[in-house]
């Protein structure tokens, strides 16, 4: 899929102008979803119902494009191992989390902290890709801006040990599966990509769905859940992103990404009424500026 002309022979929309924001605008959605989606379902298995579906749908769009599929046996293994941690660990942990009593903004705040984990490790290994004092200086921020938000959830008794354990798991496995896909995965059509990274990841979420006892209600606020983790997630959300990359924009997405946990608190505010604290505003306010400053390049 790829996106209209960025302006118009007249003067018109410029469609990739505001792609970007419309894509990080969707990925904060997904804390929403998981906050709307598990007062009605147990966690893995609502998952496991996404990947079946994505997938499906996936394997559809693949059929009727043409897409070619991994060329080699190596690459089947990278993309699996990808999935399973930034689909299924990734995931998995932020629906623990929000389906244990952590706000849809606690959780995108502790996952937003991505950037940071990553550039430190490539920092650290990396004598060519040493970060900046500039970078270093986010780092601190946006780590002083979570603990002073988490310390908060912690008093009224939303963070406790095992939700920040389960939003923590999820942080690490979407920075390795990051890290990961940069060493080992080539590149290739995004559509075959995903599509085996789903089913890597329903493979795995299987046995952990079958043995949790909750039922699944099947009413409109679960089914509407699904929906929009379906196609506006897994399916929209990737096909905007294809289209940036076609041309040359994901960089600006990479910018905007700190924007992603004062957003879904803005948006769990509105929808669910969860509260916004001038301390907790202050926080996120710290933290996106750290976050900010290390994935920014220079002199912007």
């Amino acid at each position: 899929m790829s996106l209209p002309q960025a302006t118009t022979a007249q003067g018109g929309f410029d469609w990739v102008r505001v792609a970007p924001a419309l894509f990080v605008l969707i990925w904060s959605t997904g804390f929403i979803v998981a906050r709307y989606g598990m007062p009605h379902a147990p966690p893995f298995t609502f998952l496991v119902w996404r990947f079946v579906f994505s997938a499906a749908c996936f394997l559809v769009w693949i059929r009727l494009s043409g897409a070619r599929w991994p060329a080699s046996r190596a690459q089947w293994l990278h993309l699996s191992v990808v999935g399973l941690l930034m689909q299924a660990g990734y995931l998995g942990g932020v629906w623990a989390a929000v389906k244990s009593g952590m706000s849809a903004g606690t959780a995108a705040l502790i996952v937003g902290l991505q950037p940071l984990l990553t550039a430190a490790w490539l920092a650290a290994r990396s004598s060519n890709q040493a970060a900046s004092a500039r970078q270093w200086v986010g780092l601190i921020l946006g780590m002083a801006g979570l603990v002073l938000v988490v310390w908060r959830k912690l008093g009224i008794g939303e963070a406790s040990g095992p939700t920040v354990l389960m939003a923590v798991l999820a942080l690490l496995s979407i920075t390795a599966g990051t890290l990961y896909q940069k060493h080992w995965v080539r590149t290739g059509d995004v559509r075959s990509a995903t599509a085996v990274q789903m089913l890597a990841a329903l493979v795995i979420m299987l046995p952990l769905a079958l043995w949790e006892t909750e039922p699944v209600r099947w009413n409109a606020e679960l089914i509407g859940a699904m929906a929009w983790s379906v196609l506006a997630l897994s399916l929209g959300a990737n096909s905007l992103l294809v289209g940036l990359i076609q041309r040359g924009a994901a960089t600006q997405v990479s910018s905007l990404m700190y924007l992603v946990p004062p957003c879904t608190a803005a948006l769990a505010w509105l929808l669910f009424g969860e509260s916004l604290s001038l301390l907790i505003l202050l926080g996120m306010a710290i933290t996106a500026t750290g976050v900010a400053l290390v994935v920014r390049p220079g002199g912007r």
